[in-house]
């Protein structure tokens, strides 16, 4: 296993597409949810314990083998806005061209058949951290340290807001980001034998309610 192709992947520069998402984070800007750095960190805070949870989940699952099929559905399940299935896919089908020009793999190559129009991003990003040779626990980290990274850089662009407060956001958010990967490598591991039904679905119905009112602007800074 190599630690270097972890660096590789979760890279902010590794052209996943990521950069054009805020993560919801344009929404709750204009909403006034996110006003600087502290409410930015409590943002961050619940994506990570939901919608960073379920994708973590869904990463490790894909890194452990799991039907990637049986997880896209089991990813449907667990978006109701059509707005996030709809940049979840876009994304997992940039990742997608990403992943296989970097680490070929025959795995990849039957997803993009299955999908030709992407994937979820998780289950592609558990899919391409297996080709890369690395495990559940860093598919988890990757998806986690995402679901935190992308609104803070967001918010960046978003609010002028200074890069250092940003960064310190997703420094004071390290532990809680060690706890939630653990913790959805565990449950990845169970969904070996329990099926995919045992991962999470925690909800969060203001992201969901938020996506589909930006879907609908006229004028956007970020895809979504």
């Amino acid at each position: 296993m190599s630690r270097a192709a972890l660096l590789v992947l979760a890279d902010g520069r590794f052209p996943a597409g990521g950069h054009a998402h805020s993560g919801g984070a344009e929404a709750a800007v204009k909403a006034g949810r996110i006003t600087g750095a502290g409410s930015l960190e409590e943002f961050c805070r619940g994506r990570l314990h939901t919608a960073g949870l379920v994708s973590a989940s869904l990463a490790a699952a894909a890194a452990l083998g799991i039907d990637p099929v049986e997880l896209d559905g089991a990813a449907d399940a667990r978006t109701p806005s059509l707005a996030l299935r709809v940049a979840a896919r876009k994304l997992g089908r940039q990742l997608m061209r990403a992943a296989r020009a970097t680490w070929p793999s025959a795995e990849l190559d039957a997803l993009a058949r299955e999908f030709p129009k992407g994937a979820h991003q998780p289950v592609v990003l558990g899919l391409a951290a297996r080709a890369a040779g690395l495990g559940a626990e860093d598919a988890a980290y990757c998806a986690v340290y995402e679901s935190v990274s992308g609104p803070a850089s967001a918010t960046v662009r978003l609010l002028s807001l200074d890069p250092f407060d940003a960064t310190g956001v997703l420094a004071r958010l390290a532990p809680e980001l060690d706890l939630v990967a653990e913790r959805a490598s565990a449950v990845a591991r169970c969904a070996l034998e329990g099926g995919v039904g045992v991962l999470p679905a925690a909800s969060a119905p203001v992201l969901e309610i938020s996506a589909e009112v930006h879907a609908a602007w006229a004028v956007r800074l970020f895809a979504s």
